[in-house]
């Protein structure tokens, strides 16, 4: 029993810039893509940066509107004697954070989450570019059907994993939320079914009412059941 890996849900063709593509190709891309941003990659597909619509309004925000004014108290690029951003490589965000193939989508997330990011690009050993996972793709075990849950619940952790007799859990599934019932020799085994259990892709929660013989768990801080 394991987390799916990013490899399984990540866009493997990914739209790409190289460093020299100008600012309206970029913008090109992404309307006709339909995506918020494109990883930047040098001829040998390794990652450089990402350009996303971020970028492009950051470097427009300077600009001056009709009358000539500025937006807020910024300079404009000229005036801090750099230059207009025109490529890839002038716009683009770097370093970036990025994913590998073998990661679990829980470890994903959680990246995700602690960067304040929407998308990652996938490299592999190498920096080579190899995909994109994005948000939406994080969710996708979520669509796995009640019975692929049930079955994996039942085949994988309790019976391959924790070697249970059968019919000593009962697992139903119901959109994603799963009911154990049954009864276990010992009160920590409780535990270790719920946390194996929880784990399985596409559990949106669990609740159990799980009998115990013996309470090996009573000097625990935990209350009693």
């Amino acid at each position: 029993m394991q987390h799916r890996t990013v490899f399984e849900v990540m866009t493997h063709k990914v739209i790409t810039a190289a460093p020299q593509t100008p600012f309206k190709q970029i913008a090109r891309l992404l309307a006709e893509h339909d995506v918020s941003a494109v990883p930047v990659v040098d001829p040998d597909r390794r990652l450089l940066g990402v350009v996303s619509e971020a970028d492009l309004l950051r470097a427009t925000a300077e600009l001056p509107d009709l009358e000539g004014r500025l937006a807020g108290v910024r300079l404009l690029s000229q005036e801090r004697g750099l230059p207009d951003a025109e490529t890839a490589a002038e716009l683009m965000t770097s370093p970036v954070v990025t994913a590998q193939p073998r990661w679990n989508l829980v470890e994903t997330a959680r990246t995700m989450q602690r960067k304040g990011v929407k998308r990652l690009p996938v490299v592999d050993e190498t920096g080579r570019l190899v995909g994109i996972v994005s948000r939406s793709d994080l969710l996708r075990p979520f669509l796995r059907s009640d019975t692929a849950i049930r079955d994996e619940i039942e085949h994988d952790v309790l019976a391959d994993t924790l070697r249970l007799a059968p019919d000593t859990i009962r697992v139903t599934v119901d959109d994603g939320v799963v009911r154990l019932t049954g009864r276990v020799d010992e009160r920590a085994d409780v535990r270790v079914i719920v946390r194996l259990c929880r784990s399985v892709d596409g559990v949106v929660a669990l609740h159990e009412s799980i009998e115990y013989a013996y309470d090996n768990l009573a000097l625990d801080v935990e209350p009693p059941r």
